[in-house]
């Protein structure tokens, strides 16, 4: 007989979720872009929208960037041009993206167990870490789990259905392969190979894929959704491909300490670090899990639903686990990359939450403490989630990520004058998105010296240790008007000097 919650347990439940969710909202325009992914694809976006070059995403007005597809800049631009240049705009396609991802978790888990799993399902997604940070922060994630969570929901309603409805879900699983392609690029299509391609080895279900997903037509209109952009993209920046697909899908993973990145620098992390990282990301509720695991009782329960829904079970817990498998032998990862894999630990903790089958030794007394127990922790997980929102409002960061705070005084020093802002041998991404294109670059100090002989009077960014490495004939021509995130703001002066003594 299947367990139903009290109707005040959903009431909770649903309040935990628009709380959570509503807390994430609230936040998204409360503190600073941080150096340097929220910071550089930022600026992706404002750069895209100012120049409205829509094919070629750039890091700088004159150097592409390879690294990634447009989707994620597509959507933060398009913000932009709405809302304006601000931490609001970039942020919410990311949030919109994280509800598109709990609709279809709710979809697929009302339409397998009933909307009291779809609800526990989506407010155990919603309350973990890394799904939580991820659904308010600029990068390509989300919108690559928009893509596979679409893919898989899709493909699981297609082959369980027949007639027009599972065929139009089978259209909808190649509109999400499409996505992640635009996306994150062929990684899309891994995350998803894995876990699909898996069942039905596993579960021999050959004949029900075959027949129930358009293969042709759909890869027909994946190919039209997602290739025009690749072959533009190459088209007008030659070797585009190449870096791309070679580069970051290759040499990222399978080199060690890669140093073809042209954007950033590879990480060397102990293989099978990506487990680690799923703990954290999947946070309070992968720790819930290792609990209940140290349980006979629970694990017999466990083993008991995976027996009477193997199917289904079997195609969570390959969604599920596929971003590990796949980056387990991988030095260069980040804890993001487990992020497609938690809209499917989040359905598995609603079947373990309100298991339908049970042995009548169990009673409904003690399906609703595991009820209880799974509010409580939502509860104090959302609640601390809220609290942190709201102690970053207004924070500047950590210390050395975020130039907000040195452009803003930059700007209510100047007033109306004409003076420039140019950094020495280094400029923060969080530069080039607050200073809107207006800060400006010199990598050595040479390139400074035409700054220092002009007519207006120019300010410096300079880091803070090489300011106390300047000589005292060329610190007295500048005024310091203070440290923001390590970063001194330098004045002109008007007196005469060089900053030859700074190095790169």
């Amino acid at each position: 007989m299947k367990f139903e919650p009290a109707t005040s347990r959903r009431r909770l439940f649903r309040g935990l979720l628009a709380f959570t969710m509503l807390a994430r909202l609230a936040s998204l325009g409360s503190y600073p872009l941080a150096d340097t992914t929220e910071a550089r694809y930022g600026e992706v976006a404002r750069l895209m929208a100012e120049t409205g070059d829509w094919i070629t995403p750039r890091i700088d007005y004159e150097i592409p960037f390879w690294a990634k597809p447009p989707l994620s800049f597509w959507l933060s631009a398009a913000s932009i041009e709405i809302y304006g240049i601000n931490e609001l705009a970039v942020r919410l396609p990311s949030f919109l993206t994280a509800l598109g991802v709990l609709a279809l978790v709710h979809v697929l888990g009302a339409g397998r167990r009933g909307r009291d799993s779809a609800l526990v399902a989506t407010v155990v997604l919603a309350t973990s870490a890394l799904f939580f940070i991820s659904s308010g922060a600029v990068m390509t994630d989300p919108a690559l789990l928009l893509g596979t969570t679409l893919s898989m929901v899709a493909f699981w309603r297609a082959v369980e259905k027949d007639g027009e409805g599972g065929s139009g879900w089978g259209v909808l699983f190649f509109v999400g392969l499409a996505t992640g392609l635009l996306a994150k690029g062929p990684v899309a299509l891994v995350l998803t190979g894995i876990p699909a391609g898996g069942w039905v080895l596993w579960r021999k279900q050959w004949k029900k894929a075959w027949r129930r997903i358009p293969w042709l037509r759909g890869s027909v209109l994946c190919l039209m959704l997602s290739v025009p952009w690749y072959w533009l993209a190459e088209t007008k920046t030659p070797g585009f491909l190449d870096y791309f697909l070679v580069g970051e899908h290759w040499n990222r993973f399978m080199i060690a300490g890669w140093e073809g990145d042209l954007y950033g620098e590879a990480h060397d992390h102990l293989r099978g670090t990506i487990w680690l990282y799923w703990l954290a990301a999947a946070s309070p509720w992968s720790a819930a899990w290792l609990l209940a695991l140290g349980r006979r009782e629970c694990r017999r329960r466990i083993g008991r639903i995976f027996e009477e829904d193997a199917d289904w079970i079997a195609y969570l817990v390959l969604w599920a686990t596929a971003p590990m498998v796949f980056f387990t032998l991988a030095g260069n990862i980040l804890w993001t990359y487990v992020l497609p894999g938690l809209p499917a630990f989040a359905l598995l903790t609603a079947e373990v939450v309100l298991g339908e089958r049970a042995p009548p030794a169990q009673s409904s007394s003690s399906r609703e403490r595991q009820v209880r127990t799974a509010l409580r922790v939502a509860t104090a997980t959302s609640a601390l989630f809220a609290l942190g929102m709201v102690l970053t409002t207004g924070y500047e960061v950590l210390e050395g990520k975020c130039q907000k705070g040195l452009v803003t005084a930059y700007r209510a020093d100047l007033g109306g004058a004409a003076g420039g802002l140019i950094y020495l041998v280094k400029r923060p991404h969080s530069a080039g998105f607050y200073g809107r294109g207006t800060a400006r670059l010199a990598e050595r100090a040479e390139d400074a010296e035409p700054y220092l002989r002009n007519a207006t009077v120019d300010y410096f960014a300079v880091r803070e240790a090489d300011v106390e490495r300047l000589p005292q004939a060329v610190a007295s021509r500048f005024e310091n008007l203070g440290t923001f995130d390590g970063y001194c703001l330098l004045k002109e002066n008007g007196l005469s000097g060089k900053l030859s003594s700074i190095e790169p």
